[in-house]
């Protein structure tokens, strides 16, 4: 460490700092893809605790998280025929209310158009036969 501080002119305890900071990182930076949490599920499956321990020491994973990725694993194997007949229902309902709102939404255009076709006849009848002011009076 002395030799390399001489070399770089930085002092030891700079050293030191900079590499207990670094040691305290996790081992690797990069983001962990969808297929590389599954592959590491894979190669872990049949690792007891220390081996496992062991290469999420290597890996920079956490245990917790590496049985994390396991579980969301197995849920998104979970029995697709379950998953399936729940999206059927789901689109099925869906249809229902698509069906339901585009009929009020009908009915409701139907009663504007009847409204602004009211309107317009009363202002032409005023423009028809005006009404005065001062007979009311």
């Amino acid at each position: 460490m002395e030799t390399v501080s001489r070399e770089l002119s930085i002092s030891t305890a700079t050293l030191e700092r900079w590499r207990a900071d670094a040691l305290s990182r996790p081992a690797r930076e990069r983001a962990w893809t969808a297929p590389a949490r599954f592959e590491a599920v894979l190669v872990t499956a049949a690792m007891d605790e220390a081996s496992k321990s062991a290469w999420c020491r290597e890996n920079g994973v956490y245990p917790q998280e590496l049985e994390q990725w396991r579980t969301a694993a197995t849920q998104a194997l979970a029995d697709p025929e379950d998953a399936a007949r729940t999206s059927h229902r789901e689109q099925k309902a869906d249809r229902r209310r698509i069906k339901d709102l585009e009929r009020d939404l009908r009915r409701k255009e139907k009663a504007l158009a009847e409204a602004a076709a009211l309107l317009v006849l009363s202002k032409k009848l005023e423009v028809i036969f005006p009404t005065d002011k001062d007979e009311d009076a």
